[in-house]
Formats: structure tokens, sequence, C-alpha cells
């Protein structure tokens, strides 16, 4: 009979390929860890590790086990959220994800709606980017999240479209805010991007790769940051042009790159945020309440839909 303690350990070996790091994580002795991970093969009747050095790598059946592990931790979650909730909170954090640039549209003033409500709760506003956050989802540690939904996979999701926001091109040389750009002049543009962790995931790049598709050119970035603020400053200073949402450009630019403007592409291209949650999940009260307040702080700057 496999156990969520188990499934809890497997997943966190997994995640770090290491029994020590593992055992930290979880505040376990690395023997307890140890065990349970053989407790869990031999009911399976397989390996799931091979060691390697100091740390292990998963077998074939470890990748196989760990999406079905993932969802029935995601299950369990769920079924405690639902048996707490009632009709009140859940004591103590109100918690949402929330991808990075979102920040901008709905950070401290959305923390500050809650608090208005219930100056008690803590609040937690997790995560950095879209395809991140919708990690942490299908893992079950968030309830729901705000996320723009073209970096992200469907399946498994409930997804509510809830605004749009218009992408910009922005530079600090007059010249190139002349026109509308089109595909071509982007493929010939020198570019600073945000979410270079995220280079391959970032729903701002999957737009461009697609405006692109004609042309057989990506995107060319010349500097790559994390920051969106640092972007825009590195635009200010005439290093480069940038591509971000038209509600980030206008909370920026006249703050980080006063010379700076942004123009439109044409066609005209846009970026959808979301309400997403796991498919079938019961909210608690407390992510309906954060869900009705982002949706409100996103709608105020971006075109609801």
């Amino acid at each position: 009979m496999l156990s969520l303690h188990q499934l809890t350990v497997f997943l966190s070996v997994y995640e770090h390929g290491s029994l020590t790091r593992a055992a930290a994580e979880l505040g376990y002795a690395q023997p307890s860890v140890s065990e349970q991970v053989r407790a869990l093969e031999k009911s399976l009747g397989v390996q799931l590790f091979r060691r390697v050095g100091r740390g292990v790598v998963p077998t074939t059946v470890a990748d196989t086990l760990r999406p079905h592990a993932e969802r029935k931790l995601a299950a369990a979650e769920e079924t405690r959220r639902a048996a707490q909730a009632v009709n009140s909170f859940e004591p103590g954090t109100i918690r949402l994800g929330l991808f990075g640039t979102a920040r901008l549209y709905a950070g401290a003033g959305l923390v500050a709606d809650v608090l208005a409500r219930h100056p008690g709760v803590w609040v937690e506003l997790i995560g950095q980017n879209s395809h991140e956050v919708a990690e942490e989802l299908l893992r079950g540690r968030l309830e729901a999240a705000m996320i723009a939904v073209s970096s992200i996979e469907s399946e498994g999701m409930e997804i509510t479209p809830v605004a749009r926001d218009e992408v910009v091109y922005i530079s600090n040389n007059p010249a190139r805010l002349a026109g509308p750009v089109t595909a071509k002049r982007l493929s010939e543009a020198s570019l600073v991007m945000p979410e270079t962790t995220w280079r391959g995931t970032d729903s701002i790049r999957i737009i461009l790769r697609q405006l692109l598709h004609e042309t057989g050119a990506n995107p060319p970035t010349r500097i790559e940051v994390e920051d969106v603020e640092i972007a825009v400053e590195l635009v200010g200073r005439g290093l480069a042009d940038s591509v971000i949402p038209k509600g980030a450009a206008d909370q920026l630019l006249a703050r980080l790159a006063p010379e700076a403007g942004w123009v439109s592409f044409r066609p005209r291209i846009y970026d959808t945020f979301a309400i997403v949650h796991r498919r079938g999940a019961t909210l608690s009260p407390a992510a309906q309440l954060m869900i009705e307040l982002a949706t409100k702080r996103m709608q105020a700057i971006a075109q609801p839909l």
C-alpha cells in the first residue's frame, strides 16, 4: 500500500537528486529517507533510483511514477483544504501564484486590498514566471494562480482568461518609434529581454517567435537579464530596445527610462492573463478572495475579458 509519506519522500529525492538534500528539505534523518525509498521500491517491486557518486539518478520507472505521485499528493492536499475551509479562511496565510511582471499590475496593491479586508492574515504572492507557477499548481503546492496563458499547457488545468494586454516595442530612439513594428523590423532589431531563466517558456518570447515564424528568425536578443526593470533601464540608456507588456511600459518608462517610448506591432499582438487552478479543484474561500481581488487589479490596467 503506497503511503502519502512515501510519495512525498520519493518526490523530494527525485527533485534534489540526493538523499541528503531531500532529508534536509523534509527535516528527516538521511537513514529515514533511505528507508522510505527502499520501502516504496519493495512495495512496487521496482528500482526507483541508482546511486551515482554522492547522489542518485531516477530510473525510467521513477520518471513514470513522478506525475502520478504529484497528482495523488495534490488531490490529498485539496481534500485537506476543502475540509478545513468550511465557511471561513484557513488560519494564517492567504496565498496566490503570480508571474513576475504581474506584480506591476497587482502586487503591493493586491496585498493592500487583502489586508484591508482581513488585517490579521499573512499574505504570500508566489512565483517569478508563469511556467514556474504552473508547475507549482500541478504539484499541489498552490491552489490558484494568475499567469500568462501563452506559456503553459492546459492539460489538467482549468483556465479562465480575465484580461489581455498589448505587447509593445520600447526604444530610446525616436526613429524606431515612428511607425508600427513589423516582423521584418523586429528581426533586424537588437533587443534586451527579461526572464532569461525561463527564456524557453516565457510568454512574450513565445509570442515573438510566432510573429517571426515566417521570417525564419528568432527574437534577436543581444542582452539577457532577469528583471523587466533592468531591461527598461538599459533601453533608457540606449543600449538596446525591448518588448514588454504595455501595462509594464506605462508603469516603468516614466520612472526608469523617461526618454524612451513605445510603439505597437503590426499586426497588434497581445498577451492574455488568466486565473488557473487544477481541474475539478474545490477552492477555499481564501483562494476565491485572492482571485477576485487580483482580477479586479489586473482588469483596472489591462483590457478586461
